[in-house]
């Protein structure tokens, strides 16, 4: 893979520079106020594409242009990113008006491999990662006593990449929900057609881990149903072989949020945020695998809303001999309860979650721990956990931890 570096010193503020090419521009750098903005064109959209941060006199500024990501730095330090699409309109012989200096590196770029544990932190609750990072949908998992929290890495609050959001599967883990270990990302971008890596799930199958979720596409693409696996439950790769579109019942381009699980039936089960197109209803959508491998559409969804609104991020899971279904209707979860697994769920009194954004679960020292997020001047912000048991009759009790 080839990146292309650009360099410059801040000197001689307030700044501003533009690169053209055959009367186009396409690169634009200012720095007025403190504030260094970068403005890329591409071919896909109109608008650009504007990474910013703070600056002072005498920073030393690099831009690193990959083909699925742009990188700013700030005498050394990553400060903002985008997610372009399409055909850079910046070319690296392109001439800047007026000269600063900007000088212009090609070299070749490999990743590489990342240990299992990156660093730690004390205390999840109300954390983010900072500069410019926050936290968007959470999707929990226990595997071998540990509670792992896959989460929505956000930048500009959903705002990157035109608008389709280019969040990426950001992955901490914890034995005692007190030291938390920060490991590799779970589920990058790594093609320029991939908008955003939505919401989805986590599920062990013999010694191998899958994570389940959809790739937003923009200009009212299908969304795919992609996965990733891994061996340590670590180091995930996408499994290119795999990948399928719901069925033209449903609306194919706002498909997303596959849950998987296990039933008792020995099938495994997967449950999607859509609509049906016929009824201009929400619904969770049901597929049906007996391998993971070829999935197959269940006659009916799992459950269908009484109107347009999509029940959002579905989780589903056994507790004390009782089913539950949950989703999130403008980011409010709520949940369902049954006796028997796929039917017949109904609401018992008040089903609120009180776990602010999309939360989701999973079942730790005989507890249920929902982990979602809380807003911080738009999509996304900080962690926040709730845990809960049950009654008799399925109703949660909801307690802080």
């Amino acid at each position: 893979m080839n990146r292309t570096k650009i360099s410059f010193e801040i000197n001689n503020l307030p700044l501003y520079s533009v690169s053209y090419k055959n009367g186009r521009k396409g690169l634009e750098i200012q720095a007025f106020d403190g504030i260094l903005t970068v403005s890329v064109q591409y071919d896909y959209d109109r608008r650009p594409l504007d990474l910013s941060t703070e600056i002072f006199e005498g920073d030393r500024v690099e831009v690193v242009f990959l083909e699925h990501r742009i990188e700013l730095y700030i005498n050394g330090e990553i400060r903002d990113e985008e997610w372009p699409d399409g055909k850079r309109l910046f070319e690296s012989d392109d001439i800047f008006t007026p000269d600063m200096g900007v000088t212009t590196e090609e070299c070749e770029y490999i990743e590489a491999e990342l240990p299992s544990v990156a660093s730690s932190f004390e205390n999840a609750e109300g954390w983010y990662p900072g500069n410019g990072v926050f936290v968007g949908d959470c999707m929990p998992y226990v595997r071998d006593g540990e509670y792992h929290v896959l989460y929505l890495k956000d930048r500009h609050h959903h705002r990157s990449k035109w608008g389709l959001g280019a969040h990426q599967w950001e992955h901490i883990s914890t034995k005692d929900f007190k030291t938390w270990l920060v490991h590799p990302m779970a589920v990058p971008i790594t093609e320029p057609w991939e908008g955003s890596i939505c919401t989805g799930s986590w599920i062990r199958n013999g010694k191998i881990e899958y994570l389940y979720y959809t790739v937003r596409r923009g200009k009212g693409l299908s969304a795919i149903i992609s996965r990733s696996i891994s061996r340590d439950g670590y180091h995930f790769v996408k499994d290119k072989s795999f990948g399928f579109e719901v069925s033209e019942k449903y609306h194919r381009s706002s498909a997303r949020d596959p849950k998987v699980i296990m039933g008792e039936d020995g099938l495994f089960h997967m449950f999607l945020t859509t609509s049906l197109v016929k009824e201009n209803k929400g619904c969770l959508a049901h597929y049906v695998s007996s391998d993971m491998e070829k999935w197959d559409e269940a006659q009916e969804p799992i459950y269908t809303v009484p109107n347009s609104e999509q029940p959002e991020c579905p989780d589903y899971f056994k507790y004390n001999g009782m089913y539950y279904l949950v989703f999130s209707i403008r980011g409010r979860a709520r949940y369902m309860v049954s006796d028997k697994p796929f039917e017949g769920f109904e609401t018992i009194d008040d089903t609120l979650i009180p776990c602010a954004g999309v939360p989701k679960c999973a079942e730790w020292n005989g507890r249920l721990i929902f982990t979602g997020f809380k807003v911080i001047n738009g999509y996304a912000g900080s962690m926040t956990f709730k845990g809960a048991t049950a009654e008799k009759n399925g109703r949660l009790i909801f307690e802080d931890l």
